[in-house]
């Protein structure tokens, strides 16, 4: 069977990127004959949003050729209501199995609780396996024992939501945890007997915070998870470290740096390091408006920290330095080369 895995789509208005995402999205399905698309939670921002885009979706869910699986995450959780209707093939995954050919999918719908809370909702799941079947879990929370920082769950502050431990899926009979709440990259582990645990990450950039190329889970039961990535809105991460004693202009650096973008790609540049204003004919204030001039509409300057060398080579420690330099080392070429080695040393420290 094949199947293809999302989460975190968070849609908040019709026909924006994200909107654009999610028909990407089933698109990749039909396009792949998949058996089965199954979203990890957070399909909707706020519940508020779920009732205004209800009707909106149920025509992309409609007439697919294959099922659409649903799981209520954090943010969504009170956004399926018994009776309400996103669509011909939609199931709303609950407490009950949904059995599709010899595949049981469970679901683990998210609710507020502690570590033992979801210890305990794992267990009573024990019952509702069948051995008979390959089965796979849908699951929207954090793996509390695998290294994520707080932005790789897009703005969700510091709480914990529905933590679980690798190890609590190893004795279940699960070939498959198809996961959500992971914002960042395709991450995929594995535990038990050949068990494979995946968060596809998100697969449209919701914040700044998912950076690079965005992707799906696309696979085939019996087999490893696979990452199939999507040319849909994402942001990439640029940085340029500015050296004095580089021939290049940062300018034409950034230029090339653009020029390669994916073409949805907006580029978060980081410019840092010195410059030497007097030889590039600029200073740290214009070369930032040129720099702004250059990523209108393809980036956006979201650090800035550009020094001009002069402010190294005015500094009180260097000046004493140069001249027990010069009045110690006779050779010209020596001394260059040692100037240079002392002033990339102070920027260094200096960063």
């Amino acid at each position: 069977m094949k199947i293809l895995h999302t989460a975190d789509l968070h849609l908040k208005a019709l026909g924006d990127e994200r909107w654009e995402a999610l028909t990407a999205v089933v698109e990749i399905g039909r396009k792949h004959k998949i058996d089965a698309l199954v979203i990890a939670g957070d399909l909707f921002d706020r519940g508020i949003d779920a009732e205004r885009l209800r009707t909106a979706v149920r025509p992309i869910f409609s007439g697919t050729g294959f099922p659409v699986l649903i799981l209520p995450g954090n943010h969504d959780r009170e956004s399926f209501r018994p009776g309400d209707f996103f669509g011909e093939n939609t199931v709303i995954l609950g407490d009950a199995p949904f059995i599709l050919g010899d595949v049981s999918f469970c679901a683990l719908p998210f609710e507020p609780g502690d570590r033992q809370r979801v210890l305990a909702r794992l267990h009573g799941l024990r019952g509702r396996l069948d051995p008979a079947c390959v089965n796979i879990l849908i699951y929207h929370g954090e793996l509390i024992d695998t290294f994520f920082s707080r932005a790789d769950f897009g703005d969700e502050g510091a709480d914990r939501y529905m933590p679980a431990r690798l190890s609590w899926f190893a004795d279940l009979g699960l070939s498959y945890v198809l996961a959500g709440h992971f914002h960042s990259k395709f991450t995929i582990r594995t535990f038990g007997d050949g068990g494979f645990f995946v968060y596809p990450g998100s697969p449209v950039s919701v914040t700044k915070k998912e950076a690079g190329r965005r992707g799906v889970n696309l696979f085939e039961t019996g087999m490893a998870p696979a990452e199939l990535f999507l040319d849909t809105p994402h942001y990439a991460d640029e940085e340029i470290v500015c050296n004095p004693f580089s021939n290049r202009h940062p300018l034409e650096i950034i230029k090339e740096r653009l020029s390669g973008l994916h073409p949805q790609a907006t580029a978060l540049i980081s410019v840092k390091g010195f410059i030497d204003g007097a030889r590039l004919g600029t200073d740290e204030s214009s070369l930032l408006e040129e720099i702004k001039k250059i990523a209108r509409g393809r980036a956006e300057v979201d650090e800035y920290s550009v020094r001009d060398v002069s402010t190294i080579l005015a500094d009180g420690l260097f000046s004493a330095f140069s001249e027990r330099l010069a009045a110690e080392e006779p050779d010209e070429e020596r001394r260059a080369r040692v100037t240079r080695m002392v002033i990339e040393a102070m920027m260094e420290a200096a960063r």
